[in-house]
């Protein structure tokens, strides 16, 4: 546990600027971003003064170092308001970040984690491909050993900011054998997007979550030396799960937070919209929808709080993780759901802050393991564990 978690004033001095920050700066930006599809410079500066490009990596390298149950804490926060705005600080904090943290060697760490932490440089997590997504033992790409350098060749897609990007951890099959299972045939390796061979595609257009850029990368023969190799060959597989599974309960309390807003925008309609000349608050109906959303906002809430804690002390770093983001996404999309059905007609228009997250919300149970991956995971490990 890192300094910074012992010191709890501390912390919560730290969630009191962010909150302050997210609702007073970001908020009144979001027309902007939804719009231009772009974070305006000036909040991503202001970002990395306030080490949010950092808040997951080591302190010894710039960064905040917090554990799980203070990282699920601002990422609730963070979902107050566009996912665009988390998602520019996402790849260093999680999955590109952590599989640095976790695989890297002293060299890779020492070059690359104070650039993250600060902001300088931006890192993408190189998973996914067409055919690919939330089961990794698809991936194509390759990697060939050619004396003391390797050479990658082929394709990603929906790669989160690619684009911003200097750094990529990829993950390429370097088994000879075709018949090697996936966990044991990937490595990772780290990808200067400026090397030759490496391309990256326009951003890619999206039904929500507008300001938050995904592109398709290519490799053409992309040369690397041996000491691109994150961790030992074929640890890909361990590397990309080490960080799926932490990166799946970051969004679990992003979608929290994002619900915490829908919730909040709804109850505020209700109370001010008026129907026949009666307030809609007065129908029951429409208590209804606000009682079941805050349940289930509450339910999942707790479940995050709960699976961090878990996370934390090692005694559940799988179900809890998948229970949460399979529960808080979904979740998600029901509260947002309801808070549309509460505004009606004005629900549906562009513009209203609860159009814009019931399309933003979407996306929360596809990425990073879709809903249906989670529950295979969490039946597999009740499983696993019922066989002895």
């Amino acid at each position: 546990m890192t300094s910074l978690a012992n010191e709890g004033d501390v912390f919560d001095d730290i969630i009191r600027t962010v909150r302050d920050f997210v609702r007073n700066e970001v908020v009144p930006l979001e027309d902007e971003i939804e719009n231009s599809h772009e974070i305006p410079e000036r909040l991503r500066t202001a970002a990395a003064e306030m080490g949010l490009f950092g808040w997951a990596l080591p302190e010894e390298y710039g960064g905040l170092g917090l554990n799980m149950r203070q990282d699920v804490r601002l990422a609730i926060e963070l979902g107050w308001t566009t996912p665009a705005f988390r998602s520019m600080l996402g790849t260093n904090n999680g999955i590109a970040g952590k599989a640095l943290v976790n695989f890297g060697d002293d060299e890779q760490k020492q070059r690359w984690l104070p650039r993250l932490a600060s902001g300088e440089a931006v890192a993408s997590f190189a998973l996914t491909e067409d055919g690919a997504g939330s089961d990794p033992s698809g991936v194509r790409t390759r990697a060939v050993r050619d004396g003391a350098d390797w050479v990658l060749n082929g394709a990603k897609r929906f790669i989160t900011n690619a684009s911003r990007a200097q750094l990529l951890v990829v993950f390429a099959r370097t088994a000879t054998d075709p018949e090697t299972p996936a966990n044991q045939g990937m490595s990772a390796f780290l990808v200067e997007t400026d090397r030759p061979g490496v391309t990256v595609s326009e951003p890619d257009v999206k039904m929500g979550q507008h300001g938050s850029v995904t592109n398709e990368v290519g490799f053409t023969d992309v040369r690397v030396p041996a000491s691109a190799l994150l961790g030992a060959e074929g640890d890909g597989f361990s590397a990309a799960m080490a960080s799926l599974t932490r990166g799946r309960l970051h969004i679990a309390g992003i979608c929290v937070g994002q619900a915490e807003r829908a919730q909040q925008a709804a109850v505020e309609y209700a109370a001010t919209a008026t129907q026949g000349g009666r307030s809609i608050s007065r129908f029951q109906l429409v208590q209804g929808l606000l009682a079941e959303s805050q349940a289930e906002l509450f339910a999942g809430r707790s479940m995050v709080h709960a699976a961090a804690e878990a996370f934390d002390d090692g005694s559940d770093t799988r179900i809890g993780p998948s229970s949460a983001k399979l529960f808080c996404s979904e979740m998600l999309g029901r509260v947002a759901d309801r808070a549309v059905q509460v505004y009606g007609g004005m629900g549906y228009m562009h513009g209203a802050v609860v159009e814009r997250i019931y399309r933003d919300a979407r996306l929360f149970r596809i990425y990073e393991g879709t809903s249906e991956i989670q529950k295979v995971i969490i039946a597999k490990q009740l499983l696993r564990g019922a066989a002895g």
